[in-house]
C-alpha cells in the first residue's frame, strides 16, 4: 500500500496523510465476528490508570483468530479489511465447510488466495501458519505463540516480521523486530510472511483533530506545569528541567531506565538483549 497525500486546501491537509485504501475489499464488517467495544477512557475500576485517552470514534471490535485450530483444511480469502483497533490490516477467510474467520493478513495476500494452518510441514507461503520446527532458517513469521496452543501473542503490529535462525534441540532460536534473540518452544506456532500495511508508520495525522479521533487527548509538557504538579515544573518561561536526568510525574526516573523485572523466569530465553535505540 502506498500513502496518499492531499492537496494543502486547508492547514490540517496541508501537513496529513493517510494510506491508501485501494487494495482493501469495500464491504462491511462481518456481522457474526464482531462486538461491541465499550470505551473505558484510561480507566480501571474508575480510577486514570493511562493518561491522555478517551473520546475518540466509535469501533466496532473484529474478534481475530490468533490460534487458528482448524487444521489441515484449506481456507480461501474472500476480504481484506481495516481494523480499527489495530495496525495491521486483517483478512477474512472461509474454510471449506463454510465456517468464517479473521486472521491477520500478511503483506501480499490478496482475495482469492489460499491459506492453510496445520501441526505438521506445510509449503513456506505466506499465511500459513505452522509450528516453528517446520519453518526453515531464514524465513519470516509474524503472530508468533510463546506458550503452544495458546494463540499468537508478539510480532503483530503492521509491517513487523521475527527471523527463524535455527532448531536446536526441543528449541527454536528467533531474531525479534527489537533485535532481541530469543528461545521458543519449536512446538510453539507461527504465521509465515511479514504483517500487513508497512507503510502505516509513515502516516503523518496533520492535526489535532484527527488524534481525537484515535482516543488520543491533548498533553502537555512536565516543564510546562508548576512544581505542585511535575517534578520538571516550575521556573521562569520554558525553561528546562533542572534535573540530572528526567523524570515521571510521580518521581520516578524515565527515558532509558529498564523497566522488566529481576529474576523472571524468561530470562534464560534470551540470548541476546534489544538494541538501544539512540535518542536524536
Amino acid at each position: 500500500m502506498a500513502i496518499k497525500v492531499y492537496k494543502p486546501t486547508t492547514p490540517g491537509r496541508r501537513k496529513s496523510s493517510v494510506v491508501d485504501w485501494k487494495e482493501l475489499t469495500q464491504k462491511r464488517p462481518e456481522k457474526s465476528l464482531t462486538v461491541a467495544l465499550k470505551k473505558k477512557a484510561g480507566r480501571s475500576k474508575g480510577r486514570i490508570t493511562v493518561r491522555h485517552r478517551g473520546g475518540g470514534h466509535k469501533r466496532l471490535y473484529r474478534k481475530i483468530d490468533f490460534r487458528r485450530k482448524k487444521y489441515d483444511v484449506v481456507a480461501e480469502v474472500i476480504a481484506v479489511e481495516y481494523d480499527p483497533n489495530r495496525s495491521a490490516r486483517i483478512a477474512l477467510i472461509q474454510y471449506e465447510d463454510g465456517e468464517k474467520a479473521y486472521m491477520l493478513a500478511p503483506q501480499g495476500l490478496k482475495e482469492g488466495m489460499k491459506v492453510v494452518s496445520s501441526q505438521g510441514p506445510l509449503k513456506t507461503e505466506s499465511g500459513n501458519r505452522m509450528p516453528l520446527e517446520f519453518v526453515p532458517p531464514g524465513v519470516s513469521v509474524y503472530n508468533i505463540e510463546l506458550i503452544p496452543g495458546k494463540g499468537g501473542q508478539i510480532v503483530r503490529s503492521a509491517g513487523q516480521a521475527a527471523t527463524v535462525m535455527t532448531i536446536e534441540g526441543k528449541w527454536a532460536q528467533l531474531k525479534l523486530p527489537s533485535g532481541e534473540v530469543r528461545l521458543f518452544p519449536k512446538e510453539c506456532t507461527a504465521t509465515v510472511g511479514v504483517v500487513s500495511n508497512p507503510d502505516h508508520r509513515l502516516v503523518r495525522i496533520g492535526k489535532a483533530g484527527r488524534m481525537r479521533w484515535l482516543r488520543r487527548r491533548p498533553q502537555v509538557l512536565g516543564k510546562s506545569m508548576n512544581p505542585v504538579d511535575h517534578p520538571h515544573g516550575g521556573g521562569e518561561g520554558h525553561s528546562p528541567i533542572g534535573l540530572k536526568a528526567p523524570k515521571t510525574p510521580w518521581g520516578k526516573k524515565a527515558l532509558g531506565v529498564k523497566t522488566r523485572k529481576k529474576g523472571k523466569a524468561s530470562d534464560k530465553l534470551i540470548l541476546q538483549r534489544r538494541k538501544k535505540k539512540r535518542r536524536k
